[in-house]
């Protein structure tokens, strides 16, 4: 290779080094305001010496009930406060048995399975469209709109700009605002998409794309799979829409018996750990 080949991989090199530093800077831009402010609660709440014990005690509730840290602070910080006087923070809930899934028996597993769950909507998603580019994305509980759980064949830079939608300018903002089905034909001209989000598609390879609403048994919208084509569609067969729908609607429900039950469930014991170790210094497991 000669010397100007070498130079252009190395610079290519370096720009794309650049670009990921960009991306993980801007995930962690995402997330930390909102562990500072779980970190602040829980260190008020509880009377810890410092941040560092905070971030201790969310993180070993994270961890024994296999909920991520960002879903668990998310849900901390927009939940009712606790009655200092009870010991559970929650004691008014009713149990609900774990609702059943038919296109995957990843639930099995128990409560470690939520990300099992999504990766099975998405697969399933990906089977019934006939591609291999997708992603699941879950309601926002502090910012409002959808972030990203889970994808597959998307680019890095696409996963970055699509990590939270708001309520417009894309499909899935639209599927989650009608909660109903949404076929985009061609990214290039259909109107729904800002130019900045149809530019961002494009460069991922996505021509067309088939978002689906993950609904509770009221109808609300809990989440969304998106499956992404590298061709123009012409269309979904009513069978194909059937299938999906009926995914949604289980997956839905499933989602929200976890968020009511395992996740209460990392609450009620992130609660009990801070009473029991109030004013104390925590590390981290």
């Amino acid at each position: 290779m000669s010397t100007a080949g070498r130079t252009t991989a190395d610079d290519d090199g370096e720009l794309e080094r650049l670009r990921a530093q960009v991306r993980d800077l801007r995930a962690r831009a995402r997330v930390y305001p909102l562990i500072s402010q779980a970190q602040g609660m829980l260190q008020e709440r509880y009377a810890l010496p410092d941040g560092e014990s905070a971030f201790a005690l969310m993180q070993r509730a994270s961890q024994r009930y296999n909920v991520k840290l960002r879903t668990l602070a998310g849900v901390l910080v927009t939940a009712p406060r606790p009655d200092g006087r009870e010991p559970l923070w929650f004691p008014r809930r009713v149990r609900r048995p774990e609702p059943d899934l038919t296109f995957t028996t990843a639930h099995r597993s128990g409560s470690g399975s939520r990300g099992a769950v999504l990766k099975a909507v998405l697969s399933r998603t990906l089977t019934v469209t006939g591609t291999d580019m997708g992603n699941v994305q879950v309601t926002d509980p502090a910012r409002g709109g959808l972030r990203i759980e889970e994808h597959t064949g998307l680019t890095p830079d696409f996963v970055d700009f699509f990590a939270h939608v708001g309520e417009d300018g894309t499909s899935c903002a639209q599927a989650a605002r009608d909660v109903a089905q949404v076929t985009v034909r061609e990214v290039e001209s259909d109107p729904v998409f800002t130019e900045p989000a149809r530019r961002a598609i494009l460069a991922a390879g996505s021509r067309a794309c088939h978002s689906v609403p993950l609904t509770t048994a009221s109808g609300a919208c809990v989440g969304m799979v998106s499956a992404h084509l590298d061709r123009p569609l012409r269309g979904l067969t009513t069978s194909q829409t059937e299938t999906l729908a009926t995914m949604g609607a289980e997956a839905g429900r499933w989602l929200a018996w976890h968020d009511r039950t395992v996740v209460l469930d990392a609450l009620e014991y992130l609660h009990a750990q801070g009473r029991a170790g109030r004013g104390s210094r925590m590390r981290r497991s």
